[in-house]
């Protein structure tokens, strides 16, 4: 019994995941969320077949009765998120919250492989962030002047960043983190909410020139920071996000243009002046040249995605503590190892369907605010995923970037949960007029 669920355990695994995907893509057929009720009742039995397949592989493997209670709360904590939501916000929309469940799935399979204490710290922070994200589509209607609060959050957002560069501990040669209590937070990773909330806000009052240069000058602070802190994956998701919204908010494409030049010759004098940036660069373009160094964290990442195949090795199969920073920097690549190609491709198209959905509902809203505000955070999410990915398969340099809901780390965790929760919030308000205003129209009619 246990040889069978061990030797073909990969091959469900691969086949839930797969089905899962496919039901992302066929949400988009319909504009009712009535009518994908079926798709999300599928996703959500793919889900925990996907999740149980992996935890059930991993008790035969190990023995450990701790991994099944792991594995129960797991399941208690995720399906109560969803049963919440639809208890208390139905207008929200369910294949955000499927994909968010599913990526925590995927997270504490992957950390309970790699390391069961912060598989353990994970999921009490997951349950913690969880608990907050679900006030906030109650807590944001209550809240009618954004207009007060722009500026208030983009001051407190450079303030916040500044007491890192001054205070904050150094991590791989970054000034990334404080300890307050024996607890380590990123900022940086909270911070990203309140840039995108303050710059859409600034731009929601107008687009005028004057107003794109006050614009120009909070995100510049804040990305300035985060350079001199050494933190340019940061500086660069960032960077990105502020020149697609300020692209949505004057549909002129000059000024990303602009924005893009910018960047360019910031990136040549980050290049130039921080040697750590000079050593990813020569890592990244031939990191088989000094293999037991600098080159070693990705050329053991390529060997892992290498090794995986099509349905990976089989979890405890393979050697992916071998990467150092594997549960933060390349849990992706773990992932291939031993879940296989198929699952990581999957991973990757779950992410996209979350964007494309994102962007989905950021054009059907209304108003220009929360437009800009689910745009911001959509591109804030996509690119943080195409840099952890990318950086782990080589296709771009390393940038130290977790990904997000899957990699360990609580400040990522919370500050991802807290963008789908805002979006969640706005999706209630918007539902909540339009329905309004249908039955105002009815009532005008009859």
């Amino acid at each position: 019994m246990e040889l069978y669920v061990i030797t073909f355990s990969r091959y469900f695994i691969a086949l839930f995941a797969v089905l899962y995907t496919l039901e992302c893509f066929l949400a988009f057929r319909h504009e009712d969320e009535a009518a994908r009720k079926w798709i999300y009742i599928r996703q959500t039995v793919f889900s925990f077949l996907f999740h149980f397949c992996a935890f059930l592989t991993m008790y035969f493997k190990t023995g450990r009765l701790d991994i099944l209670f792991l594995f129960a709360f797991q399941v208690i904590a995720l399906y109560t998120l969803i049963a919440l939501y639809g208890m208390f916000y139905p207008e929200a929309n369910r294949l955000l919250l499927n994909n968010m469940c599913f990526l925590m799935a995927v997270g504490f399979i992957m950390l309970m492989r790699l390391n069961y204490d912060k598989a353990v710290r994970q999921f009490c922070i997951i349950a913690v962030s969880s608990v907050i994200g679900l006030f906030v589509p109650y807590l944001l209607p209550k809240w009618k002047r954004w207009d007060l609060l722009t500026y208030i959050l983009s001051v407190l957002g450079v303030l916040v960043l500044g007491a890192v560069l001054v205070l904050g501990s150094v991590t791989n040669g970054s000034k990334l983190s404080f300890s307050i209590v024996g607890v380590t937070f990123q900022p940086s990773e909270l911070i990203k909410v309140l840039f995108v909330l303050a710059i859409a806000g600034i731009l929601t009052m107008s687009t005028s020139f004057t107003q794109i240069c006050i614009s120009a000058i909070v995100a510049g602070a804040h990305v300035l920071i985060l350079v001199f802190s050494r933190d340019l994956g940061g500086a660069l998701i960032y960077s990105i996000a502020y020149i697609a919204l300020v692209y949505v908010a004057t549909a002129n494409p000059l000024y990303p243009a602009g924005g893009l030049l910018a960047g360019g010759i910031a990136s040549y004098g980050a290049y130039r002046i921080f040697s750590h940036v000079q050593v990813r660069i020569r890592a990244w373009l031939d990191p088989w040249s000094d293999i037991d160094a600098t080159g070693y964290q990705i050329t053991q990442s390529l060997f892992a995605i290498g090794c995986g195949g099509m349905f990976g090795l089989g979890l405890y199969h393979g050697s992916p503590n071998s990467i150092p920073h594997v549960e933060t920097d390349f849990i992706f690549s773990a992932l291939a190892e031993e879940l296989g190609t198929i699952v990581g491709i999957c991973l990757i198209l779950v992410c996209v369907s979350c964007f494309l959905m994102l962007m989905k509902v950021a054009m059907g809203m209304r108003e220009i605010f929360p437009r800009l505000c689910i745009v911001g955070f959509a591109v804030t999410y996509l690119i943080q995923v195409f840099l952890t990915i990318g950086g782990g398969m080589k296709l771009i340099p390393l940038t130290g970037v977790t990904l997000p809901l899957v990699s360990y780390g609580g400040s990522s965790v919370l500050g991802t949960i807290l963008m789908f929760s805002f979006v969640q919030g706005f999706i209630v308000i918007g539902e909540k007029r339009k329905n309004g205003f249908a039955e105002k129209k009815q009532k005008e009619e009859s």
